[in-house]
């Protein structure tokens, strides 16, 4: 069902060129604020939160940032110079960073989820948490927590003025320059989590570890490795053991550090890396060998991949807690030597330790979401060992719910994935799942809306985005043994009309909207909102949709991207976009 691109494009100007005038919108709505310095900007009316994101999105140059990250591998301390030098521009210094007391986390896979079980069975002993992690949902602000809660619009519209404000002042003195949007926020966290004076903050890697720029923290109190797995490899390496070595440069000298159980080549190369940095390394044990009355540790996540980021979690918590209320002492440990790895004996986890995993919750991973006869299901796995996990997760859990339905199920993938990562292999993984429909869409939220800052991208044009889905459906079809069926096309009213209308298991949209109105036909109430206006579907699409109308449920997985899961959020949860 693929059709020449050319003739797409033709057919999609005008989408385009809607999208292109909001980013220029936003960027005008940006351009009046530049060159104010923080006092200043306090006082001018009009300076809000969609004003500071749009301006943040100025700083959106991830490309170029990208490519200077891997010309400069070969010697880390320039970036980290960098990353010093607009610190100390902001007005911060590394020396006040030790101040914070941080739990530094890094990791191929489940990183995130580790951050958010140690957040908040600190949190839960009564301590003031910051917590820095990246991406975000729906809006940035969600990047930067203070006690589990994203950061309200107010509290970043006054940081965030301060330290762009700081930056913009001196930016003259040297050469112009601005920190890319990821070192941005990062330095925005620390002035934020330094402001509202955490008692600690959790600090989650951006990419890789030794070149991150998270990694300007000098004094960490523990740091943690998750899951290693191969992600990123034009910046991190093409093998498992480059990826180690990155990541193992989180290590600090004498700062102890905890990992998971992983490849043999990767455990070599961590083992190496903390050996020449002098930094203890603990293997973490398995959660079941945790004391616990013979009752099983629950997670709040869902997932069997969860149980070995909740021991890490217990670790990182455990020692924070060591240093906080024992600090006299130098971390100890009854652990013993195992081939150069110390395994970590296990503790008797507190009830607050325990609630704490149980009540743990991070949106838009092993998600499950129910809206009447829709049922969503929802996790951002954009790597071959996450997808996998994804996979295992989704066949369990929609199992157990459609054994509970009242008739047919209709299955639905909704899938996009970016970068330089291998959608096809993914997808090959996902065929096993049996859907009925797999439906691809760009990380759009709506072809037609409103300047929405928080969820834009500047560095993908919209024609690459699309021709992404068109090739991701392409690899469905040859995955599922369907042909090379001609005529695909953005299913949307005025396009070319299908070479072949004898199939409809797959179809591609041009923003989430369109494709969950179509895949939920009216069922799930939420998507009906008659502000929410989207390009109108062809009648012959419509009419593929009756196994769908005529299903007792219908029941969808949404994967490849955790922005695409952020865009969907966006339209199930509007309360997470106010």
């Amino acid at each position: 069902m693929m059709v020449c691109i050319s003739s797409v494009w033709q057919r999609c100007s005008a989408f385009a060129a809607r999208l292109q005038k909001k980013h220029l919108g936003c960027s005008l709505a940006s351009f009046s604020a530049r060159h104010y310095s923080t006092k200043t900007a306090r006082q001018i009316p009009g300076m809000e939160y969609q004003d500071a994101i749009c301006t943040l999105n100025t700083l959106q140059t991830n490309a170029s940032a990208l490519e200077e990250v891997r010309r400069g591998r070969g010697n880390p301390q320039l970036q980290l110079q960098a990353m010093r030098g607009f610190l100390e521009r902001a007005g911060l210094t590394v020396e006040e960073l030790d101040h914070l007391n941080i739990i530094h986390v890094t990791g191929t896979k489940g990183k995130g989820s580790t951050c958010a079980f140690t957040e908040h069975m600190l949190r839960s002993y009564g301590f003031r948490t910051g917590f820095y992690s990246s991406p975000h949902l729906v809006q940035v602000r969600e990047r930067i927590r203070i006690n589990g809660q994203p950061i309200g619009k107010e509290l970043f519209t006054k940081y965030f003025w301060q330290v762009y404000g700081r930056l913009d002042e001196t930016k003259d003195a040297y050469g112009g320059t601005m920190p890319a949007y990821f070192r941005f926020l990062t330095i925005l966290a620390f002035h934020v989590f330094l402001q509202e004076k955490v008692d600690l903050a959790v600090i989650e890697v951006g990419i890789g570890g030794a070149y991150d720029c998270t990694n300007i923290i000098r004094r960490p109190w523990v740091c943690g490795i998750s899951s290693l797995g191969i992600d990123h490899t034009q910046i991190l390496g093409d093998t498992i053991e480059k990826i180690a070595w990155q990541k193992g440069g989180i290590f600090k000298p004498g700062v102890p550090a905890f990992t998971v159980k992983q490849p043999e080549d990767a455990m070599v190369v961590l083992r190496n890396r903390a050996k020449k940095m002098r930094c203890p390394l603990w293997v973490c044990p398995d959660l079941e060998d945790y004391q616990t009355d013979c009752v099983p540790l629950r997670l709040g996540l869902a997932g069997q991949h969860q149980r070995s980021n909740a021991s890490l979690a217990l670790q990182l918590s455990h020692t924070w807690l060591q240093k906080r209320c024992l600090p006299d002492k130098s971390f100890s440990s009854t652990s013993v030597e195992n081939t150069g790895v110390l395994q970590v004996t296990t503790f008797k986890p507190s009830p607050i330790m325990i609630k704490g995993l149980a009540d743990t919750e991070w949106p838009g991973r092993n998600q499950t979401l129910k809206h009447g006869a829709v049922t969503y299901f929802l996790d951002g796995a954009h790597t071959m060992r996450s997808m996998q996990a994804c996979v295992d997760w989704f066949r369990e859990t929609a199992a157990q719910h459609e054994s509970n339905a009242s008739g047919p199920v209709a299955r639905v993938l909704l899938f996009n994935a970016t970068g330089e990562r291998d959608s096809a292999a993914m997808i090959k993984l996902l065929v096993p799942c049996h859907f009925d429909f797999a439906v691809f869409c760009p990380n759009i939220t709506e072809a037609i809306a409103s300047c929405n800052a928080d969820q834009q991208n500047f560095n993908v044009s919209v024609e690459n985005m699309l021709t992404r889905c068109l090739d991701n459906e392409r690899s469905w079809h040859l995955h599922n043994s369907l042909g090379d069926n001609k005529g695909t096309q953005l299913l949307i009213e005025d396009s070319l009309p299908l070479g072949s209308e004898k199939r409809a298991d797959s179809l591609v949209f041009p923003c989430i909207l369109s494709a969950l109105q179509w895949i939920t036909q009216g069922r799930d109430s939420v998507l009906e909102d008659p502000a929410k206006r989207v390009l109108s579907v062809k009648p012959s699409i419509m009419a593929k949709a009756v196994s769908l109308r005529d299903a007792a449920e219908i029941h969808i997985l949404v994967t490849g991207s955790l922005h695409l899961v952020g865009g969907v959020l966006k339209h199930l949860d509007p309360a997470s976009s106010k």
